[in-house]
């Protein structure tokens, strides 16, 4: 389940496309699955029904679901391959970011820890979607 930290300077609409991607990707959102509605989102969430729209037409023009009149908005085919390709060109970040961190002083040893725990935390996040969705369908 998407949630969201009020609190974040990242908006709202950015949380709701980031969740919805994240469930994608731990495979708790598959191709073909129907999203909420705006409107179930919008009162599940406590959000403006205004910022859910704002937040499927991003996923709708980024490809990574389909929004079909009258029916509602889906988990698009490709939408997996969508995110990752989408995810892979952060990777030219990670090299400008990794510069900085050398042209600042910071060394190679504490990036490369970072990034280790970072991985580490990954594989904790994925086993409890997991289970999260094993606990859904039982």
């Amino acid at each position: 389940m998407l949630s969201i930290d009020r609190l974040s300077r990242v908006p709202v609409y950015e949380q709701v496309i980031d969740g919805v991607e994240r469930e994608i990707i731990a495979g708790l959102l598959c191709a073909g699955d129907k999203l909420p509605s705006v409107r179930e989102m919008s009162l599940t969430l406590g959000i403006n029904p205004n910022t859910i729209q704002k937040a499927y037409a991003e996923l709708d023009r980024r490809g990574v679901i389909v929004t079909l009149p009258a029916r509602g908005a889906f988990v698009a085919e490709n939408a997996l391959d969508v995110i990752r390709n989408q995810k892979q060109r952060l990777l030219g970040r990670v090299r400008e970011l990794a510069l900085e961190l050398l042209e600042a002083g910071v060394e190679e040893k504490v990036v490369v820890d970072e990034i280790r725990a970072a991985y580490a935390s990954k594989e904790n996040i994925l086993s409890d979607k997991s289970e999260e969705k094993a606990d859904d369908q039982g």
